[in-house]
């Protein structure tokens, strides 16, 4: 409808231009929008306060002279100027509502735009280090990540999801010797005569004792640990699934590897332990409806070419080449940052030789930029002093302003309100695995989308998991639910013979072909209207201002509504209670328009929209 009206526009400005009731002036951006209040149109217009300058007229007088102008149209009921210069268009009773036709009609194809251009956008997300299981701080990641993803597709962007294996560096080997040292440890259990299972289950329990003696106080119930941390220096993974790792190494080696040296059995641990939490990362993802389509691995930024140079060694020579590295009298190795506004200098290489983890940023950035047009990184809040190094040497490569990154806070995980108590240094976090397990994807993926990324989440499990209307995600897929079981009624079909038709073979069924919507005169269905009319412009700014969380509140704004809808209009007759058919099927194209338009935007969220609850 937009379209429609800005042609209108164009038309009467055209009209008074050749009248001489306006000077000549052209005006790009009509200025459509959506008034608050519906007693001030179906749409209102602001070309008259935007072109004010170009045509060295009051607002008001161009706003008049458009009006006077605008040609006769069948959808138009009334055209008025309000306020400075507003030009408020009011849609007859059938125009109005075509946007129930629009909806059934486009399907998941409702609300996609070209705003995106094709442009190709990698959003990076997640990259959590292969070195434990994600928690649920990495699936704010996955929930956030994934969702823009989807609006921004649908708003036309060409858009690659990666996630960066941080595979290289000293992490690894403290993942290596912490398996390393629980196997000796089963293999000394097992060598007293116990079983793999009761030797596991020593160093579980032995673990829980360390963690509840906070103060130490008895240190005879956690001796396993306390050698663990000993003969780590306290620099260990310390989780009970670096148990279950070794103890996954023992049912492949036996107690083979105890002979090794330490460097031998660490290496072998370290690789096979990596790809097993890989897989493990990756099935995570997947749980939560989360898949990339790069895995891009740190490591191969190191791995020698045939000209014998690294990725890093020529992103840092790309750098030296333009004049932006240099050595202080120690021999270390850095990147004039403060050239593009940091508030220092970096170092890429130390003194010792060993590349910074900065080094790897700048080679990786690099590589992303010759795949793609720009580049989105989404990462923690604390991460936050980190954004001016990337940016500098982005912009030092010649990709200014094509590198952005969204920040966002913490999760507090609750149960009924109290806190769960988290230790990362003991190695206590909630496996974001378990979290899915226990409340659902819906209800996870729904939860940590539910908020702006700028402000913390308060994740209360028992809250989440609730099957009533207190439930934001539960409310909003009721609706769905209701709206399905009304169509099988119409229909005349069991939920078995739904499930095997789909839904939009019986939605067709039960509407039919002809309907007039023009019957749709109830104030509860052109509030419909005009919340599904919002969807289009709403994708397209939550893929502009990466805000995917504001299509938690137009769920539940919608469930709302219909709801309101069905409280006030009867769709289907019943004993004693007649209805017109024609009003009936009008009625019907109502609810399975709103029934695209929730599935749609559940469906952005990565939340099922259930058939039957």
């Amino acid at each position: 409808m937009p379209d429609k009206l800005e042609e209108l526009v164009r038309a009467a400005l055209a009209a008074a231009q050749a009248a001489g009731d306006l000077p000549e002036f052209d005006v790009a951006d009509m200025g459509f929008e959506r008034p608050a209040d519906s007693a001030n149109g179906d749409w209102s217009s602001t070309v008259a306060m935007r072109s004010a300058r170009l045509a060295h007229c009051a607002p008001a007088k161009i706003a008049a002279a458009i009006q006077a102008n605008i040609p006769a149209d069948p959808c138009l009921a009334k055209v008025e100027v309000a306020g400075p210069g507003f030009i408020n268009f009011y849609l007859n009773t059938a125009s109005a509502n075509d946007i129930f036709r629009q909806v059934r009609e486009q399907g998941d194809d409702f609300a996609r735009s070209n705003m995106g251009a094709g442009q190709k956008v990698q959003v990076e997300y997640v990259s959590a280090n292969p070195v434990g299981p994600l928690h649920i701080g990495h699936g704010r990641w996955a929930a956030l990540g994934d969702s823009l993803c989807n609006v921004m597709e649908l708003a036309g962007f060409d858009v690659e999801r990666e996630y960066y294996i941080n595979d290289h560096g000293s992490q690894m080997d403290v993942f290596g010797h912490s398996i390393s040292k629980r196997y000796l440890q089963l293999v000394e259990l097992m060598g007293e005569g116990k079983t793999r299972e009761d030797a596991v289950a020593v160093l579980l329990a032995d673990r829980e004792a360390y963690v509840a003696d906070e103060e130490d106080k008895r240190p005879e119930s956690h001796p396993y640990t306390d050698a663990f941390n000993e003969a780590l220096g306290g620099n260990a993974y310390a989780g009970d699934y670096i148990v279950d790792l070794a103890a996954r190494f023992v049912g492949i080696d036996g107690d083979g590897l105890a002979a090794a040296s330490e460097d031998e059995r660490c290496a072998s641990f370290r690789e096979r332990g990596y790809k097993m939490m890989l897989e493990s990362i990756r099935e995570t993802c997947h749980t939560a409806r989360c898949d990339f389509d790069v895995w891009f691995s740190e490591r191969s930024l190191y791995e020698k070419g045939e000209d014998g140079t690294s990725a890093v060694d020529r992103a840092l020579a790309k750098l030296d080449e333009l004049g932006y590295l240099f050595r202080d009298e120690a021999g270390a190795l850095w990147f004039r940052s403060t050239d593009f506004g940091d508030d220092k200098d970096r170092v890429l290489i130390k003194t010792n030789g060993e590349y910074t983890y900065f080094a790897s940023d700048v080679a990786y950035h690099w590589n992303k930029f010759q795949r793609v047009d720009h580049v989105i990184d989404l990462w923690g809040a604390d991460h936050h002093g980190y954004i001016k190094r990337i940016q500098s040497v982005c912009e030092a490569l010649g990709y200014p302003e094509q590198f952005e990154v969204v920040l966002g806070q913490l999760v507090n995980l609750l149960r009924d309100g109290v806190p769960v108590r988290m230790s990362k240094r003991k190695g206590t976090m909630v496996a974001f695995d378990e979290l899915l397990a226990e409340v659902g994807p819906d209800a996870t993926r729904y939860t940590l989308v539910a908020k702006s990324n700028n402000q913390m989440i308060d994740f209360d499990i028992e809250a989440v998991k609730r099957q009533d209307n207190t439930n934001p995600v539960y409310y909003v897929q009721y609706a769905h639910a209701r709206i399905c079981s009304i169509l099988r009624r119409a229909a005349g079909v069991s939920v078995k013979e739904a499930a095997e038709l789909g839904m939009d073979a019986v939605a067709e069924r039960a509407v039919g072909s002809d309907y007039d919507l023009g019957l749709l005169t109830d104030a509860s269905e052109a509030a419909l209207a005009r919340k599904l009319a919002e969807l289009p412009s709403l994708v397209e700014s939550c893929a502009r201002d990466r805000a995917p969380f504001r299509l938690t509140h137009y769920a539940e704004e919608l469930a709302g509504h219909f709801h309101s809808f069905y409280a006030a209009c009867q769709v289907l007759p019943s004993e004693g209670r007649p209805l017109d058919a024609g009003l009936s099927h009008a009625r019907l194209a109502v609810v399975d328009a709103t029934r695209r338009a929730l599935a749609l935007t559940l469906r952005l969220i990565g939340v099922n929209a259930p058939q039957a609850m």
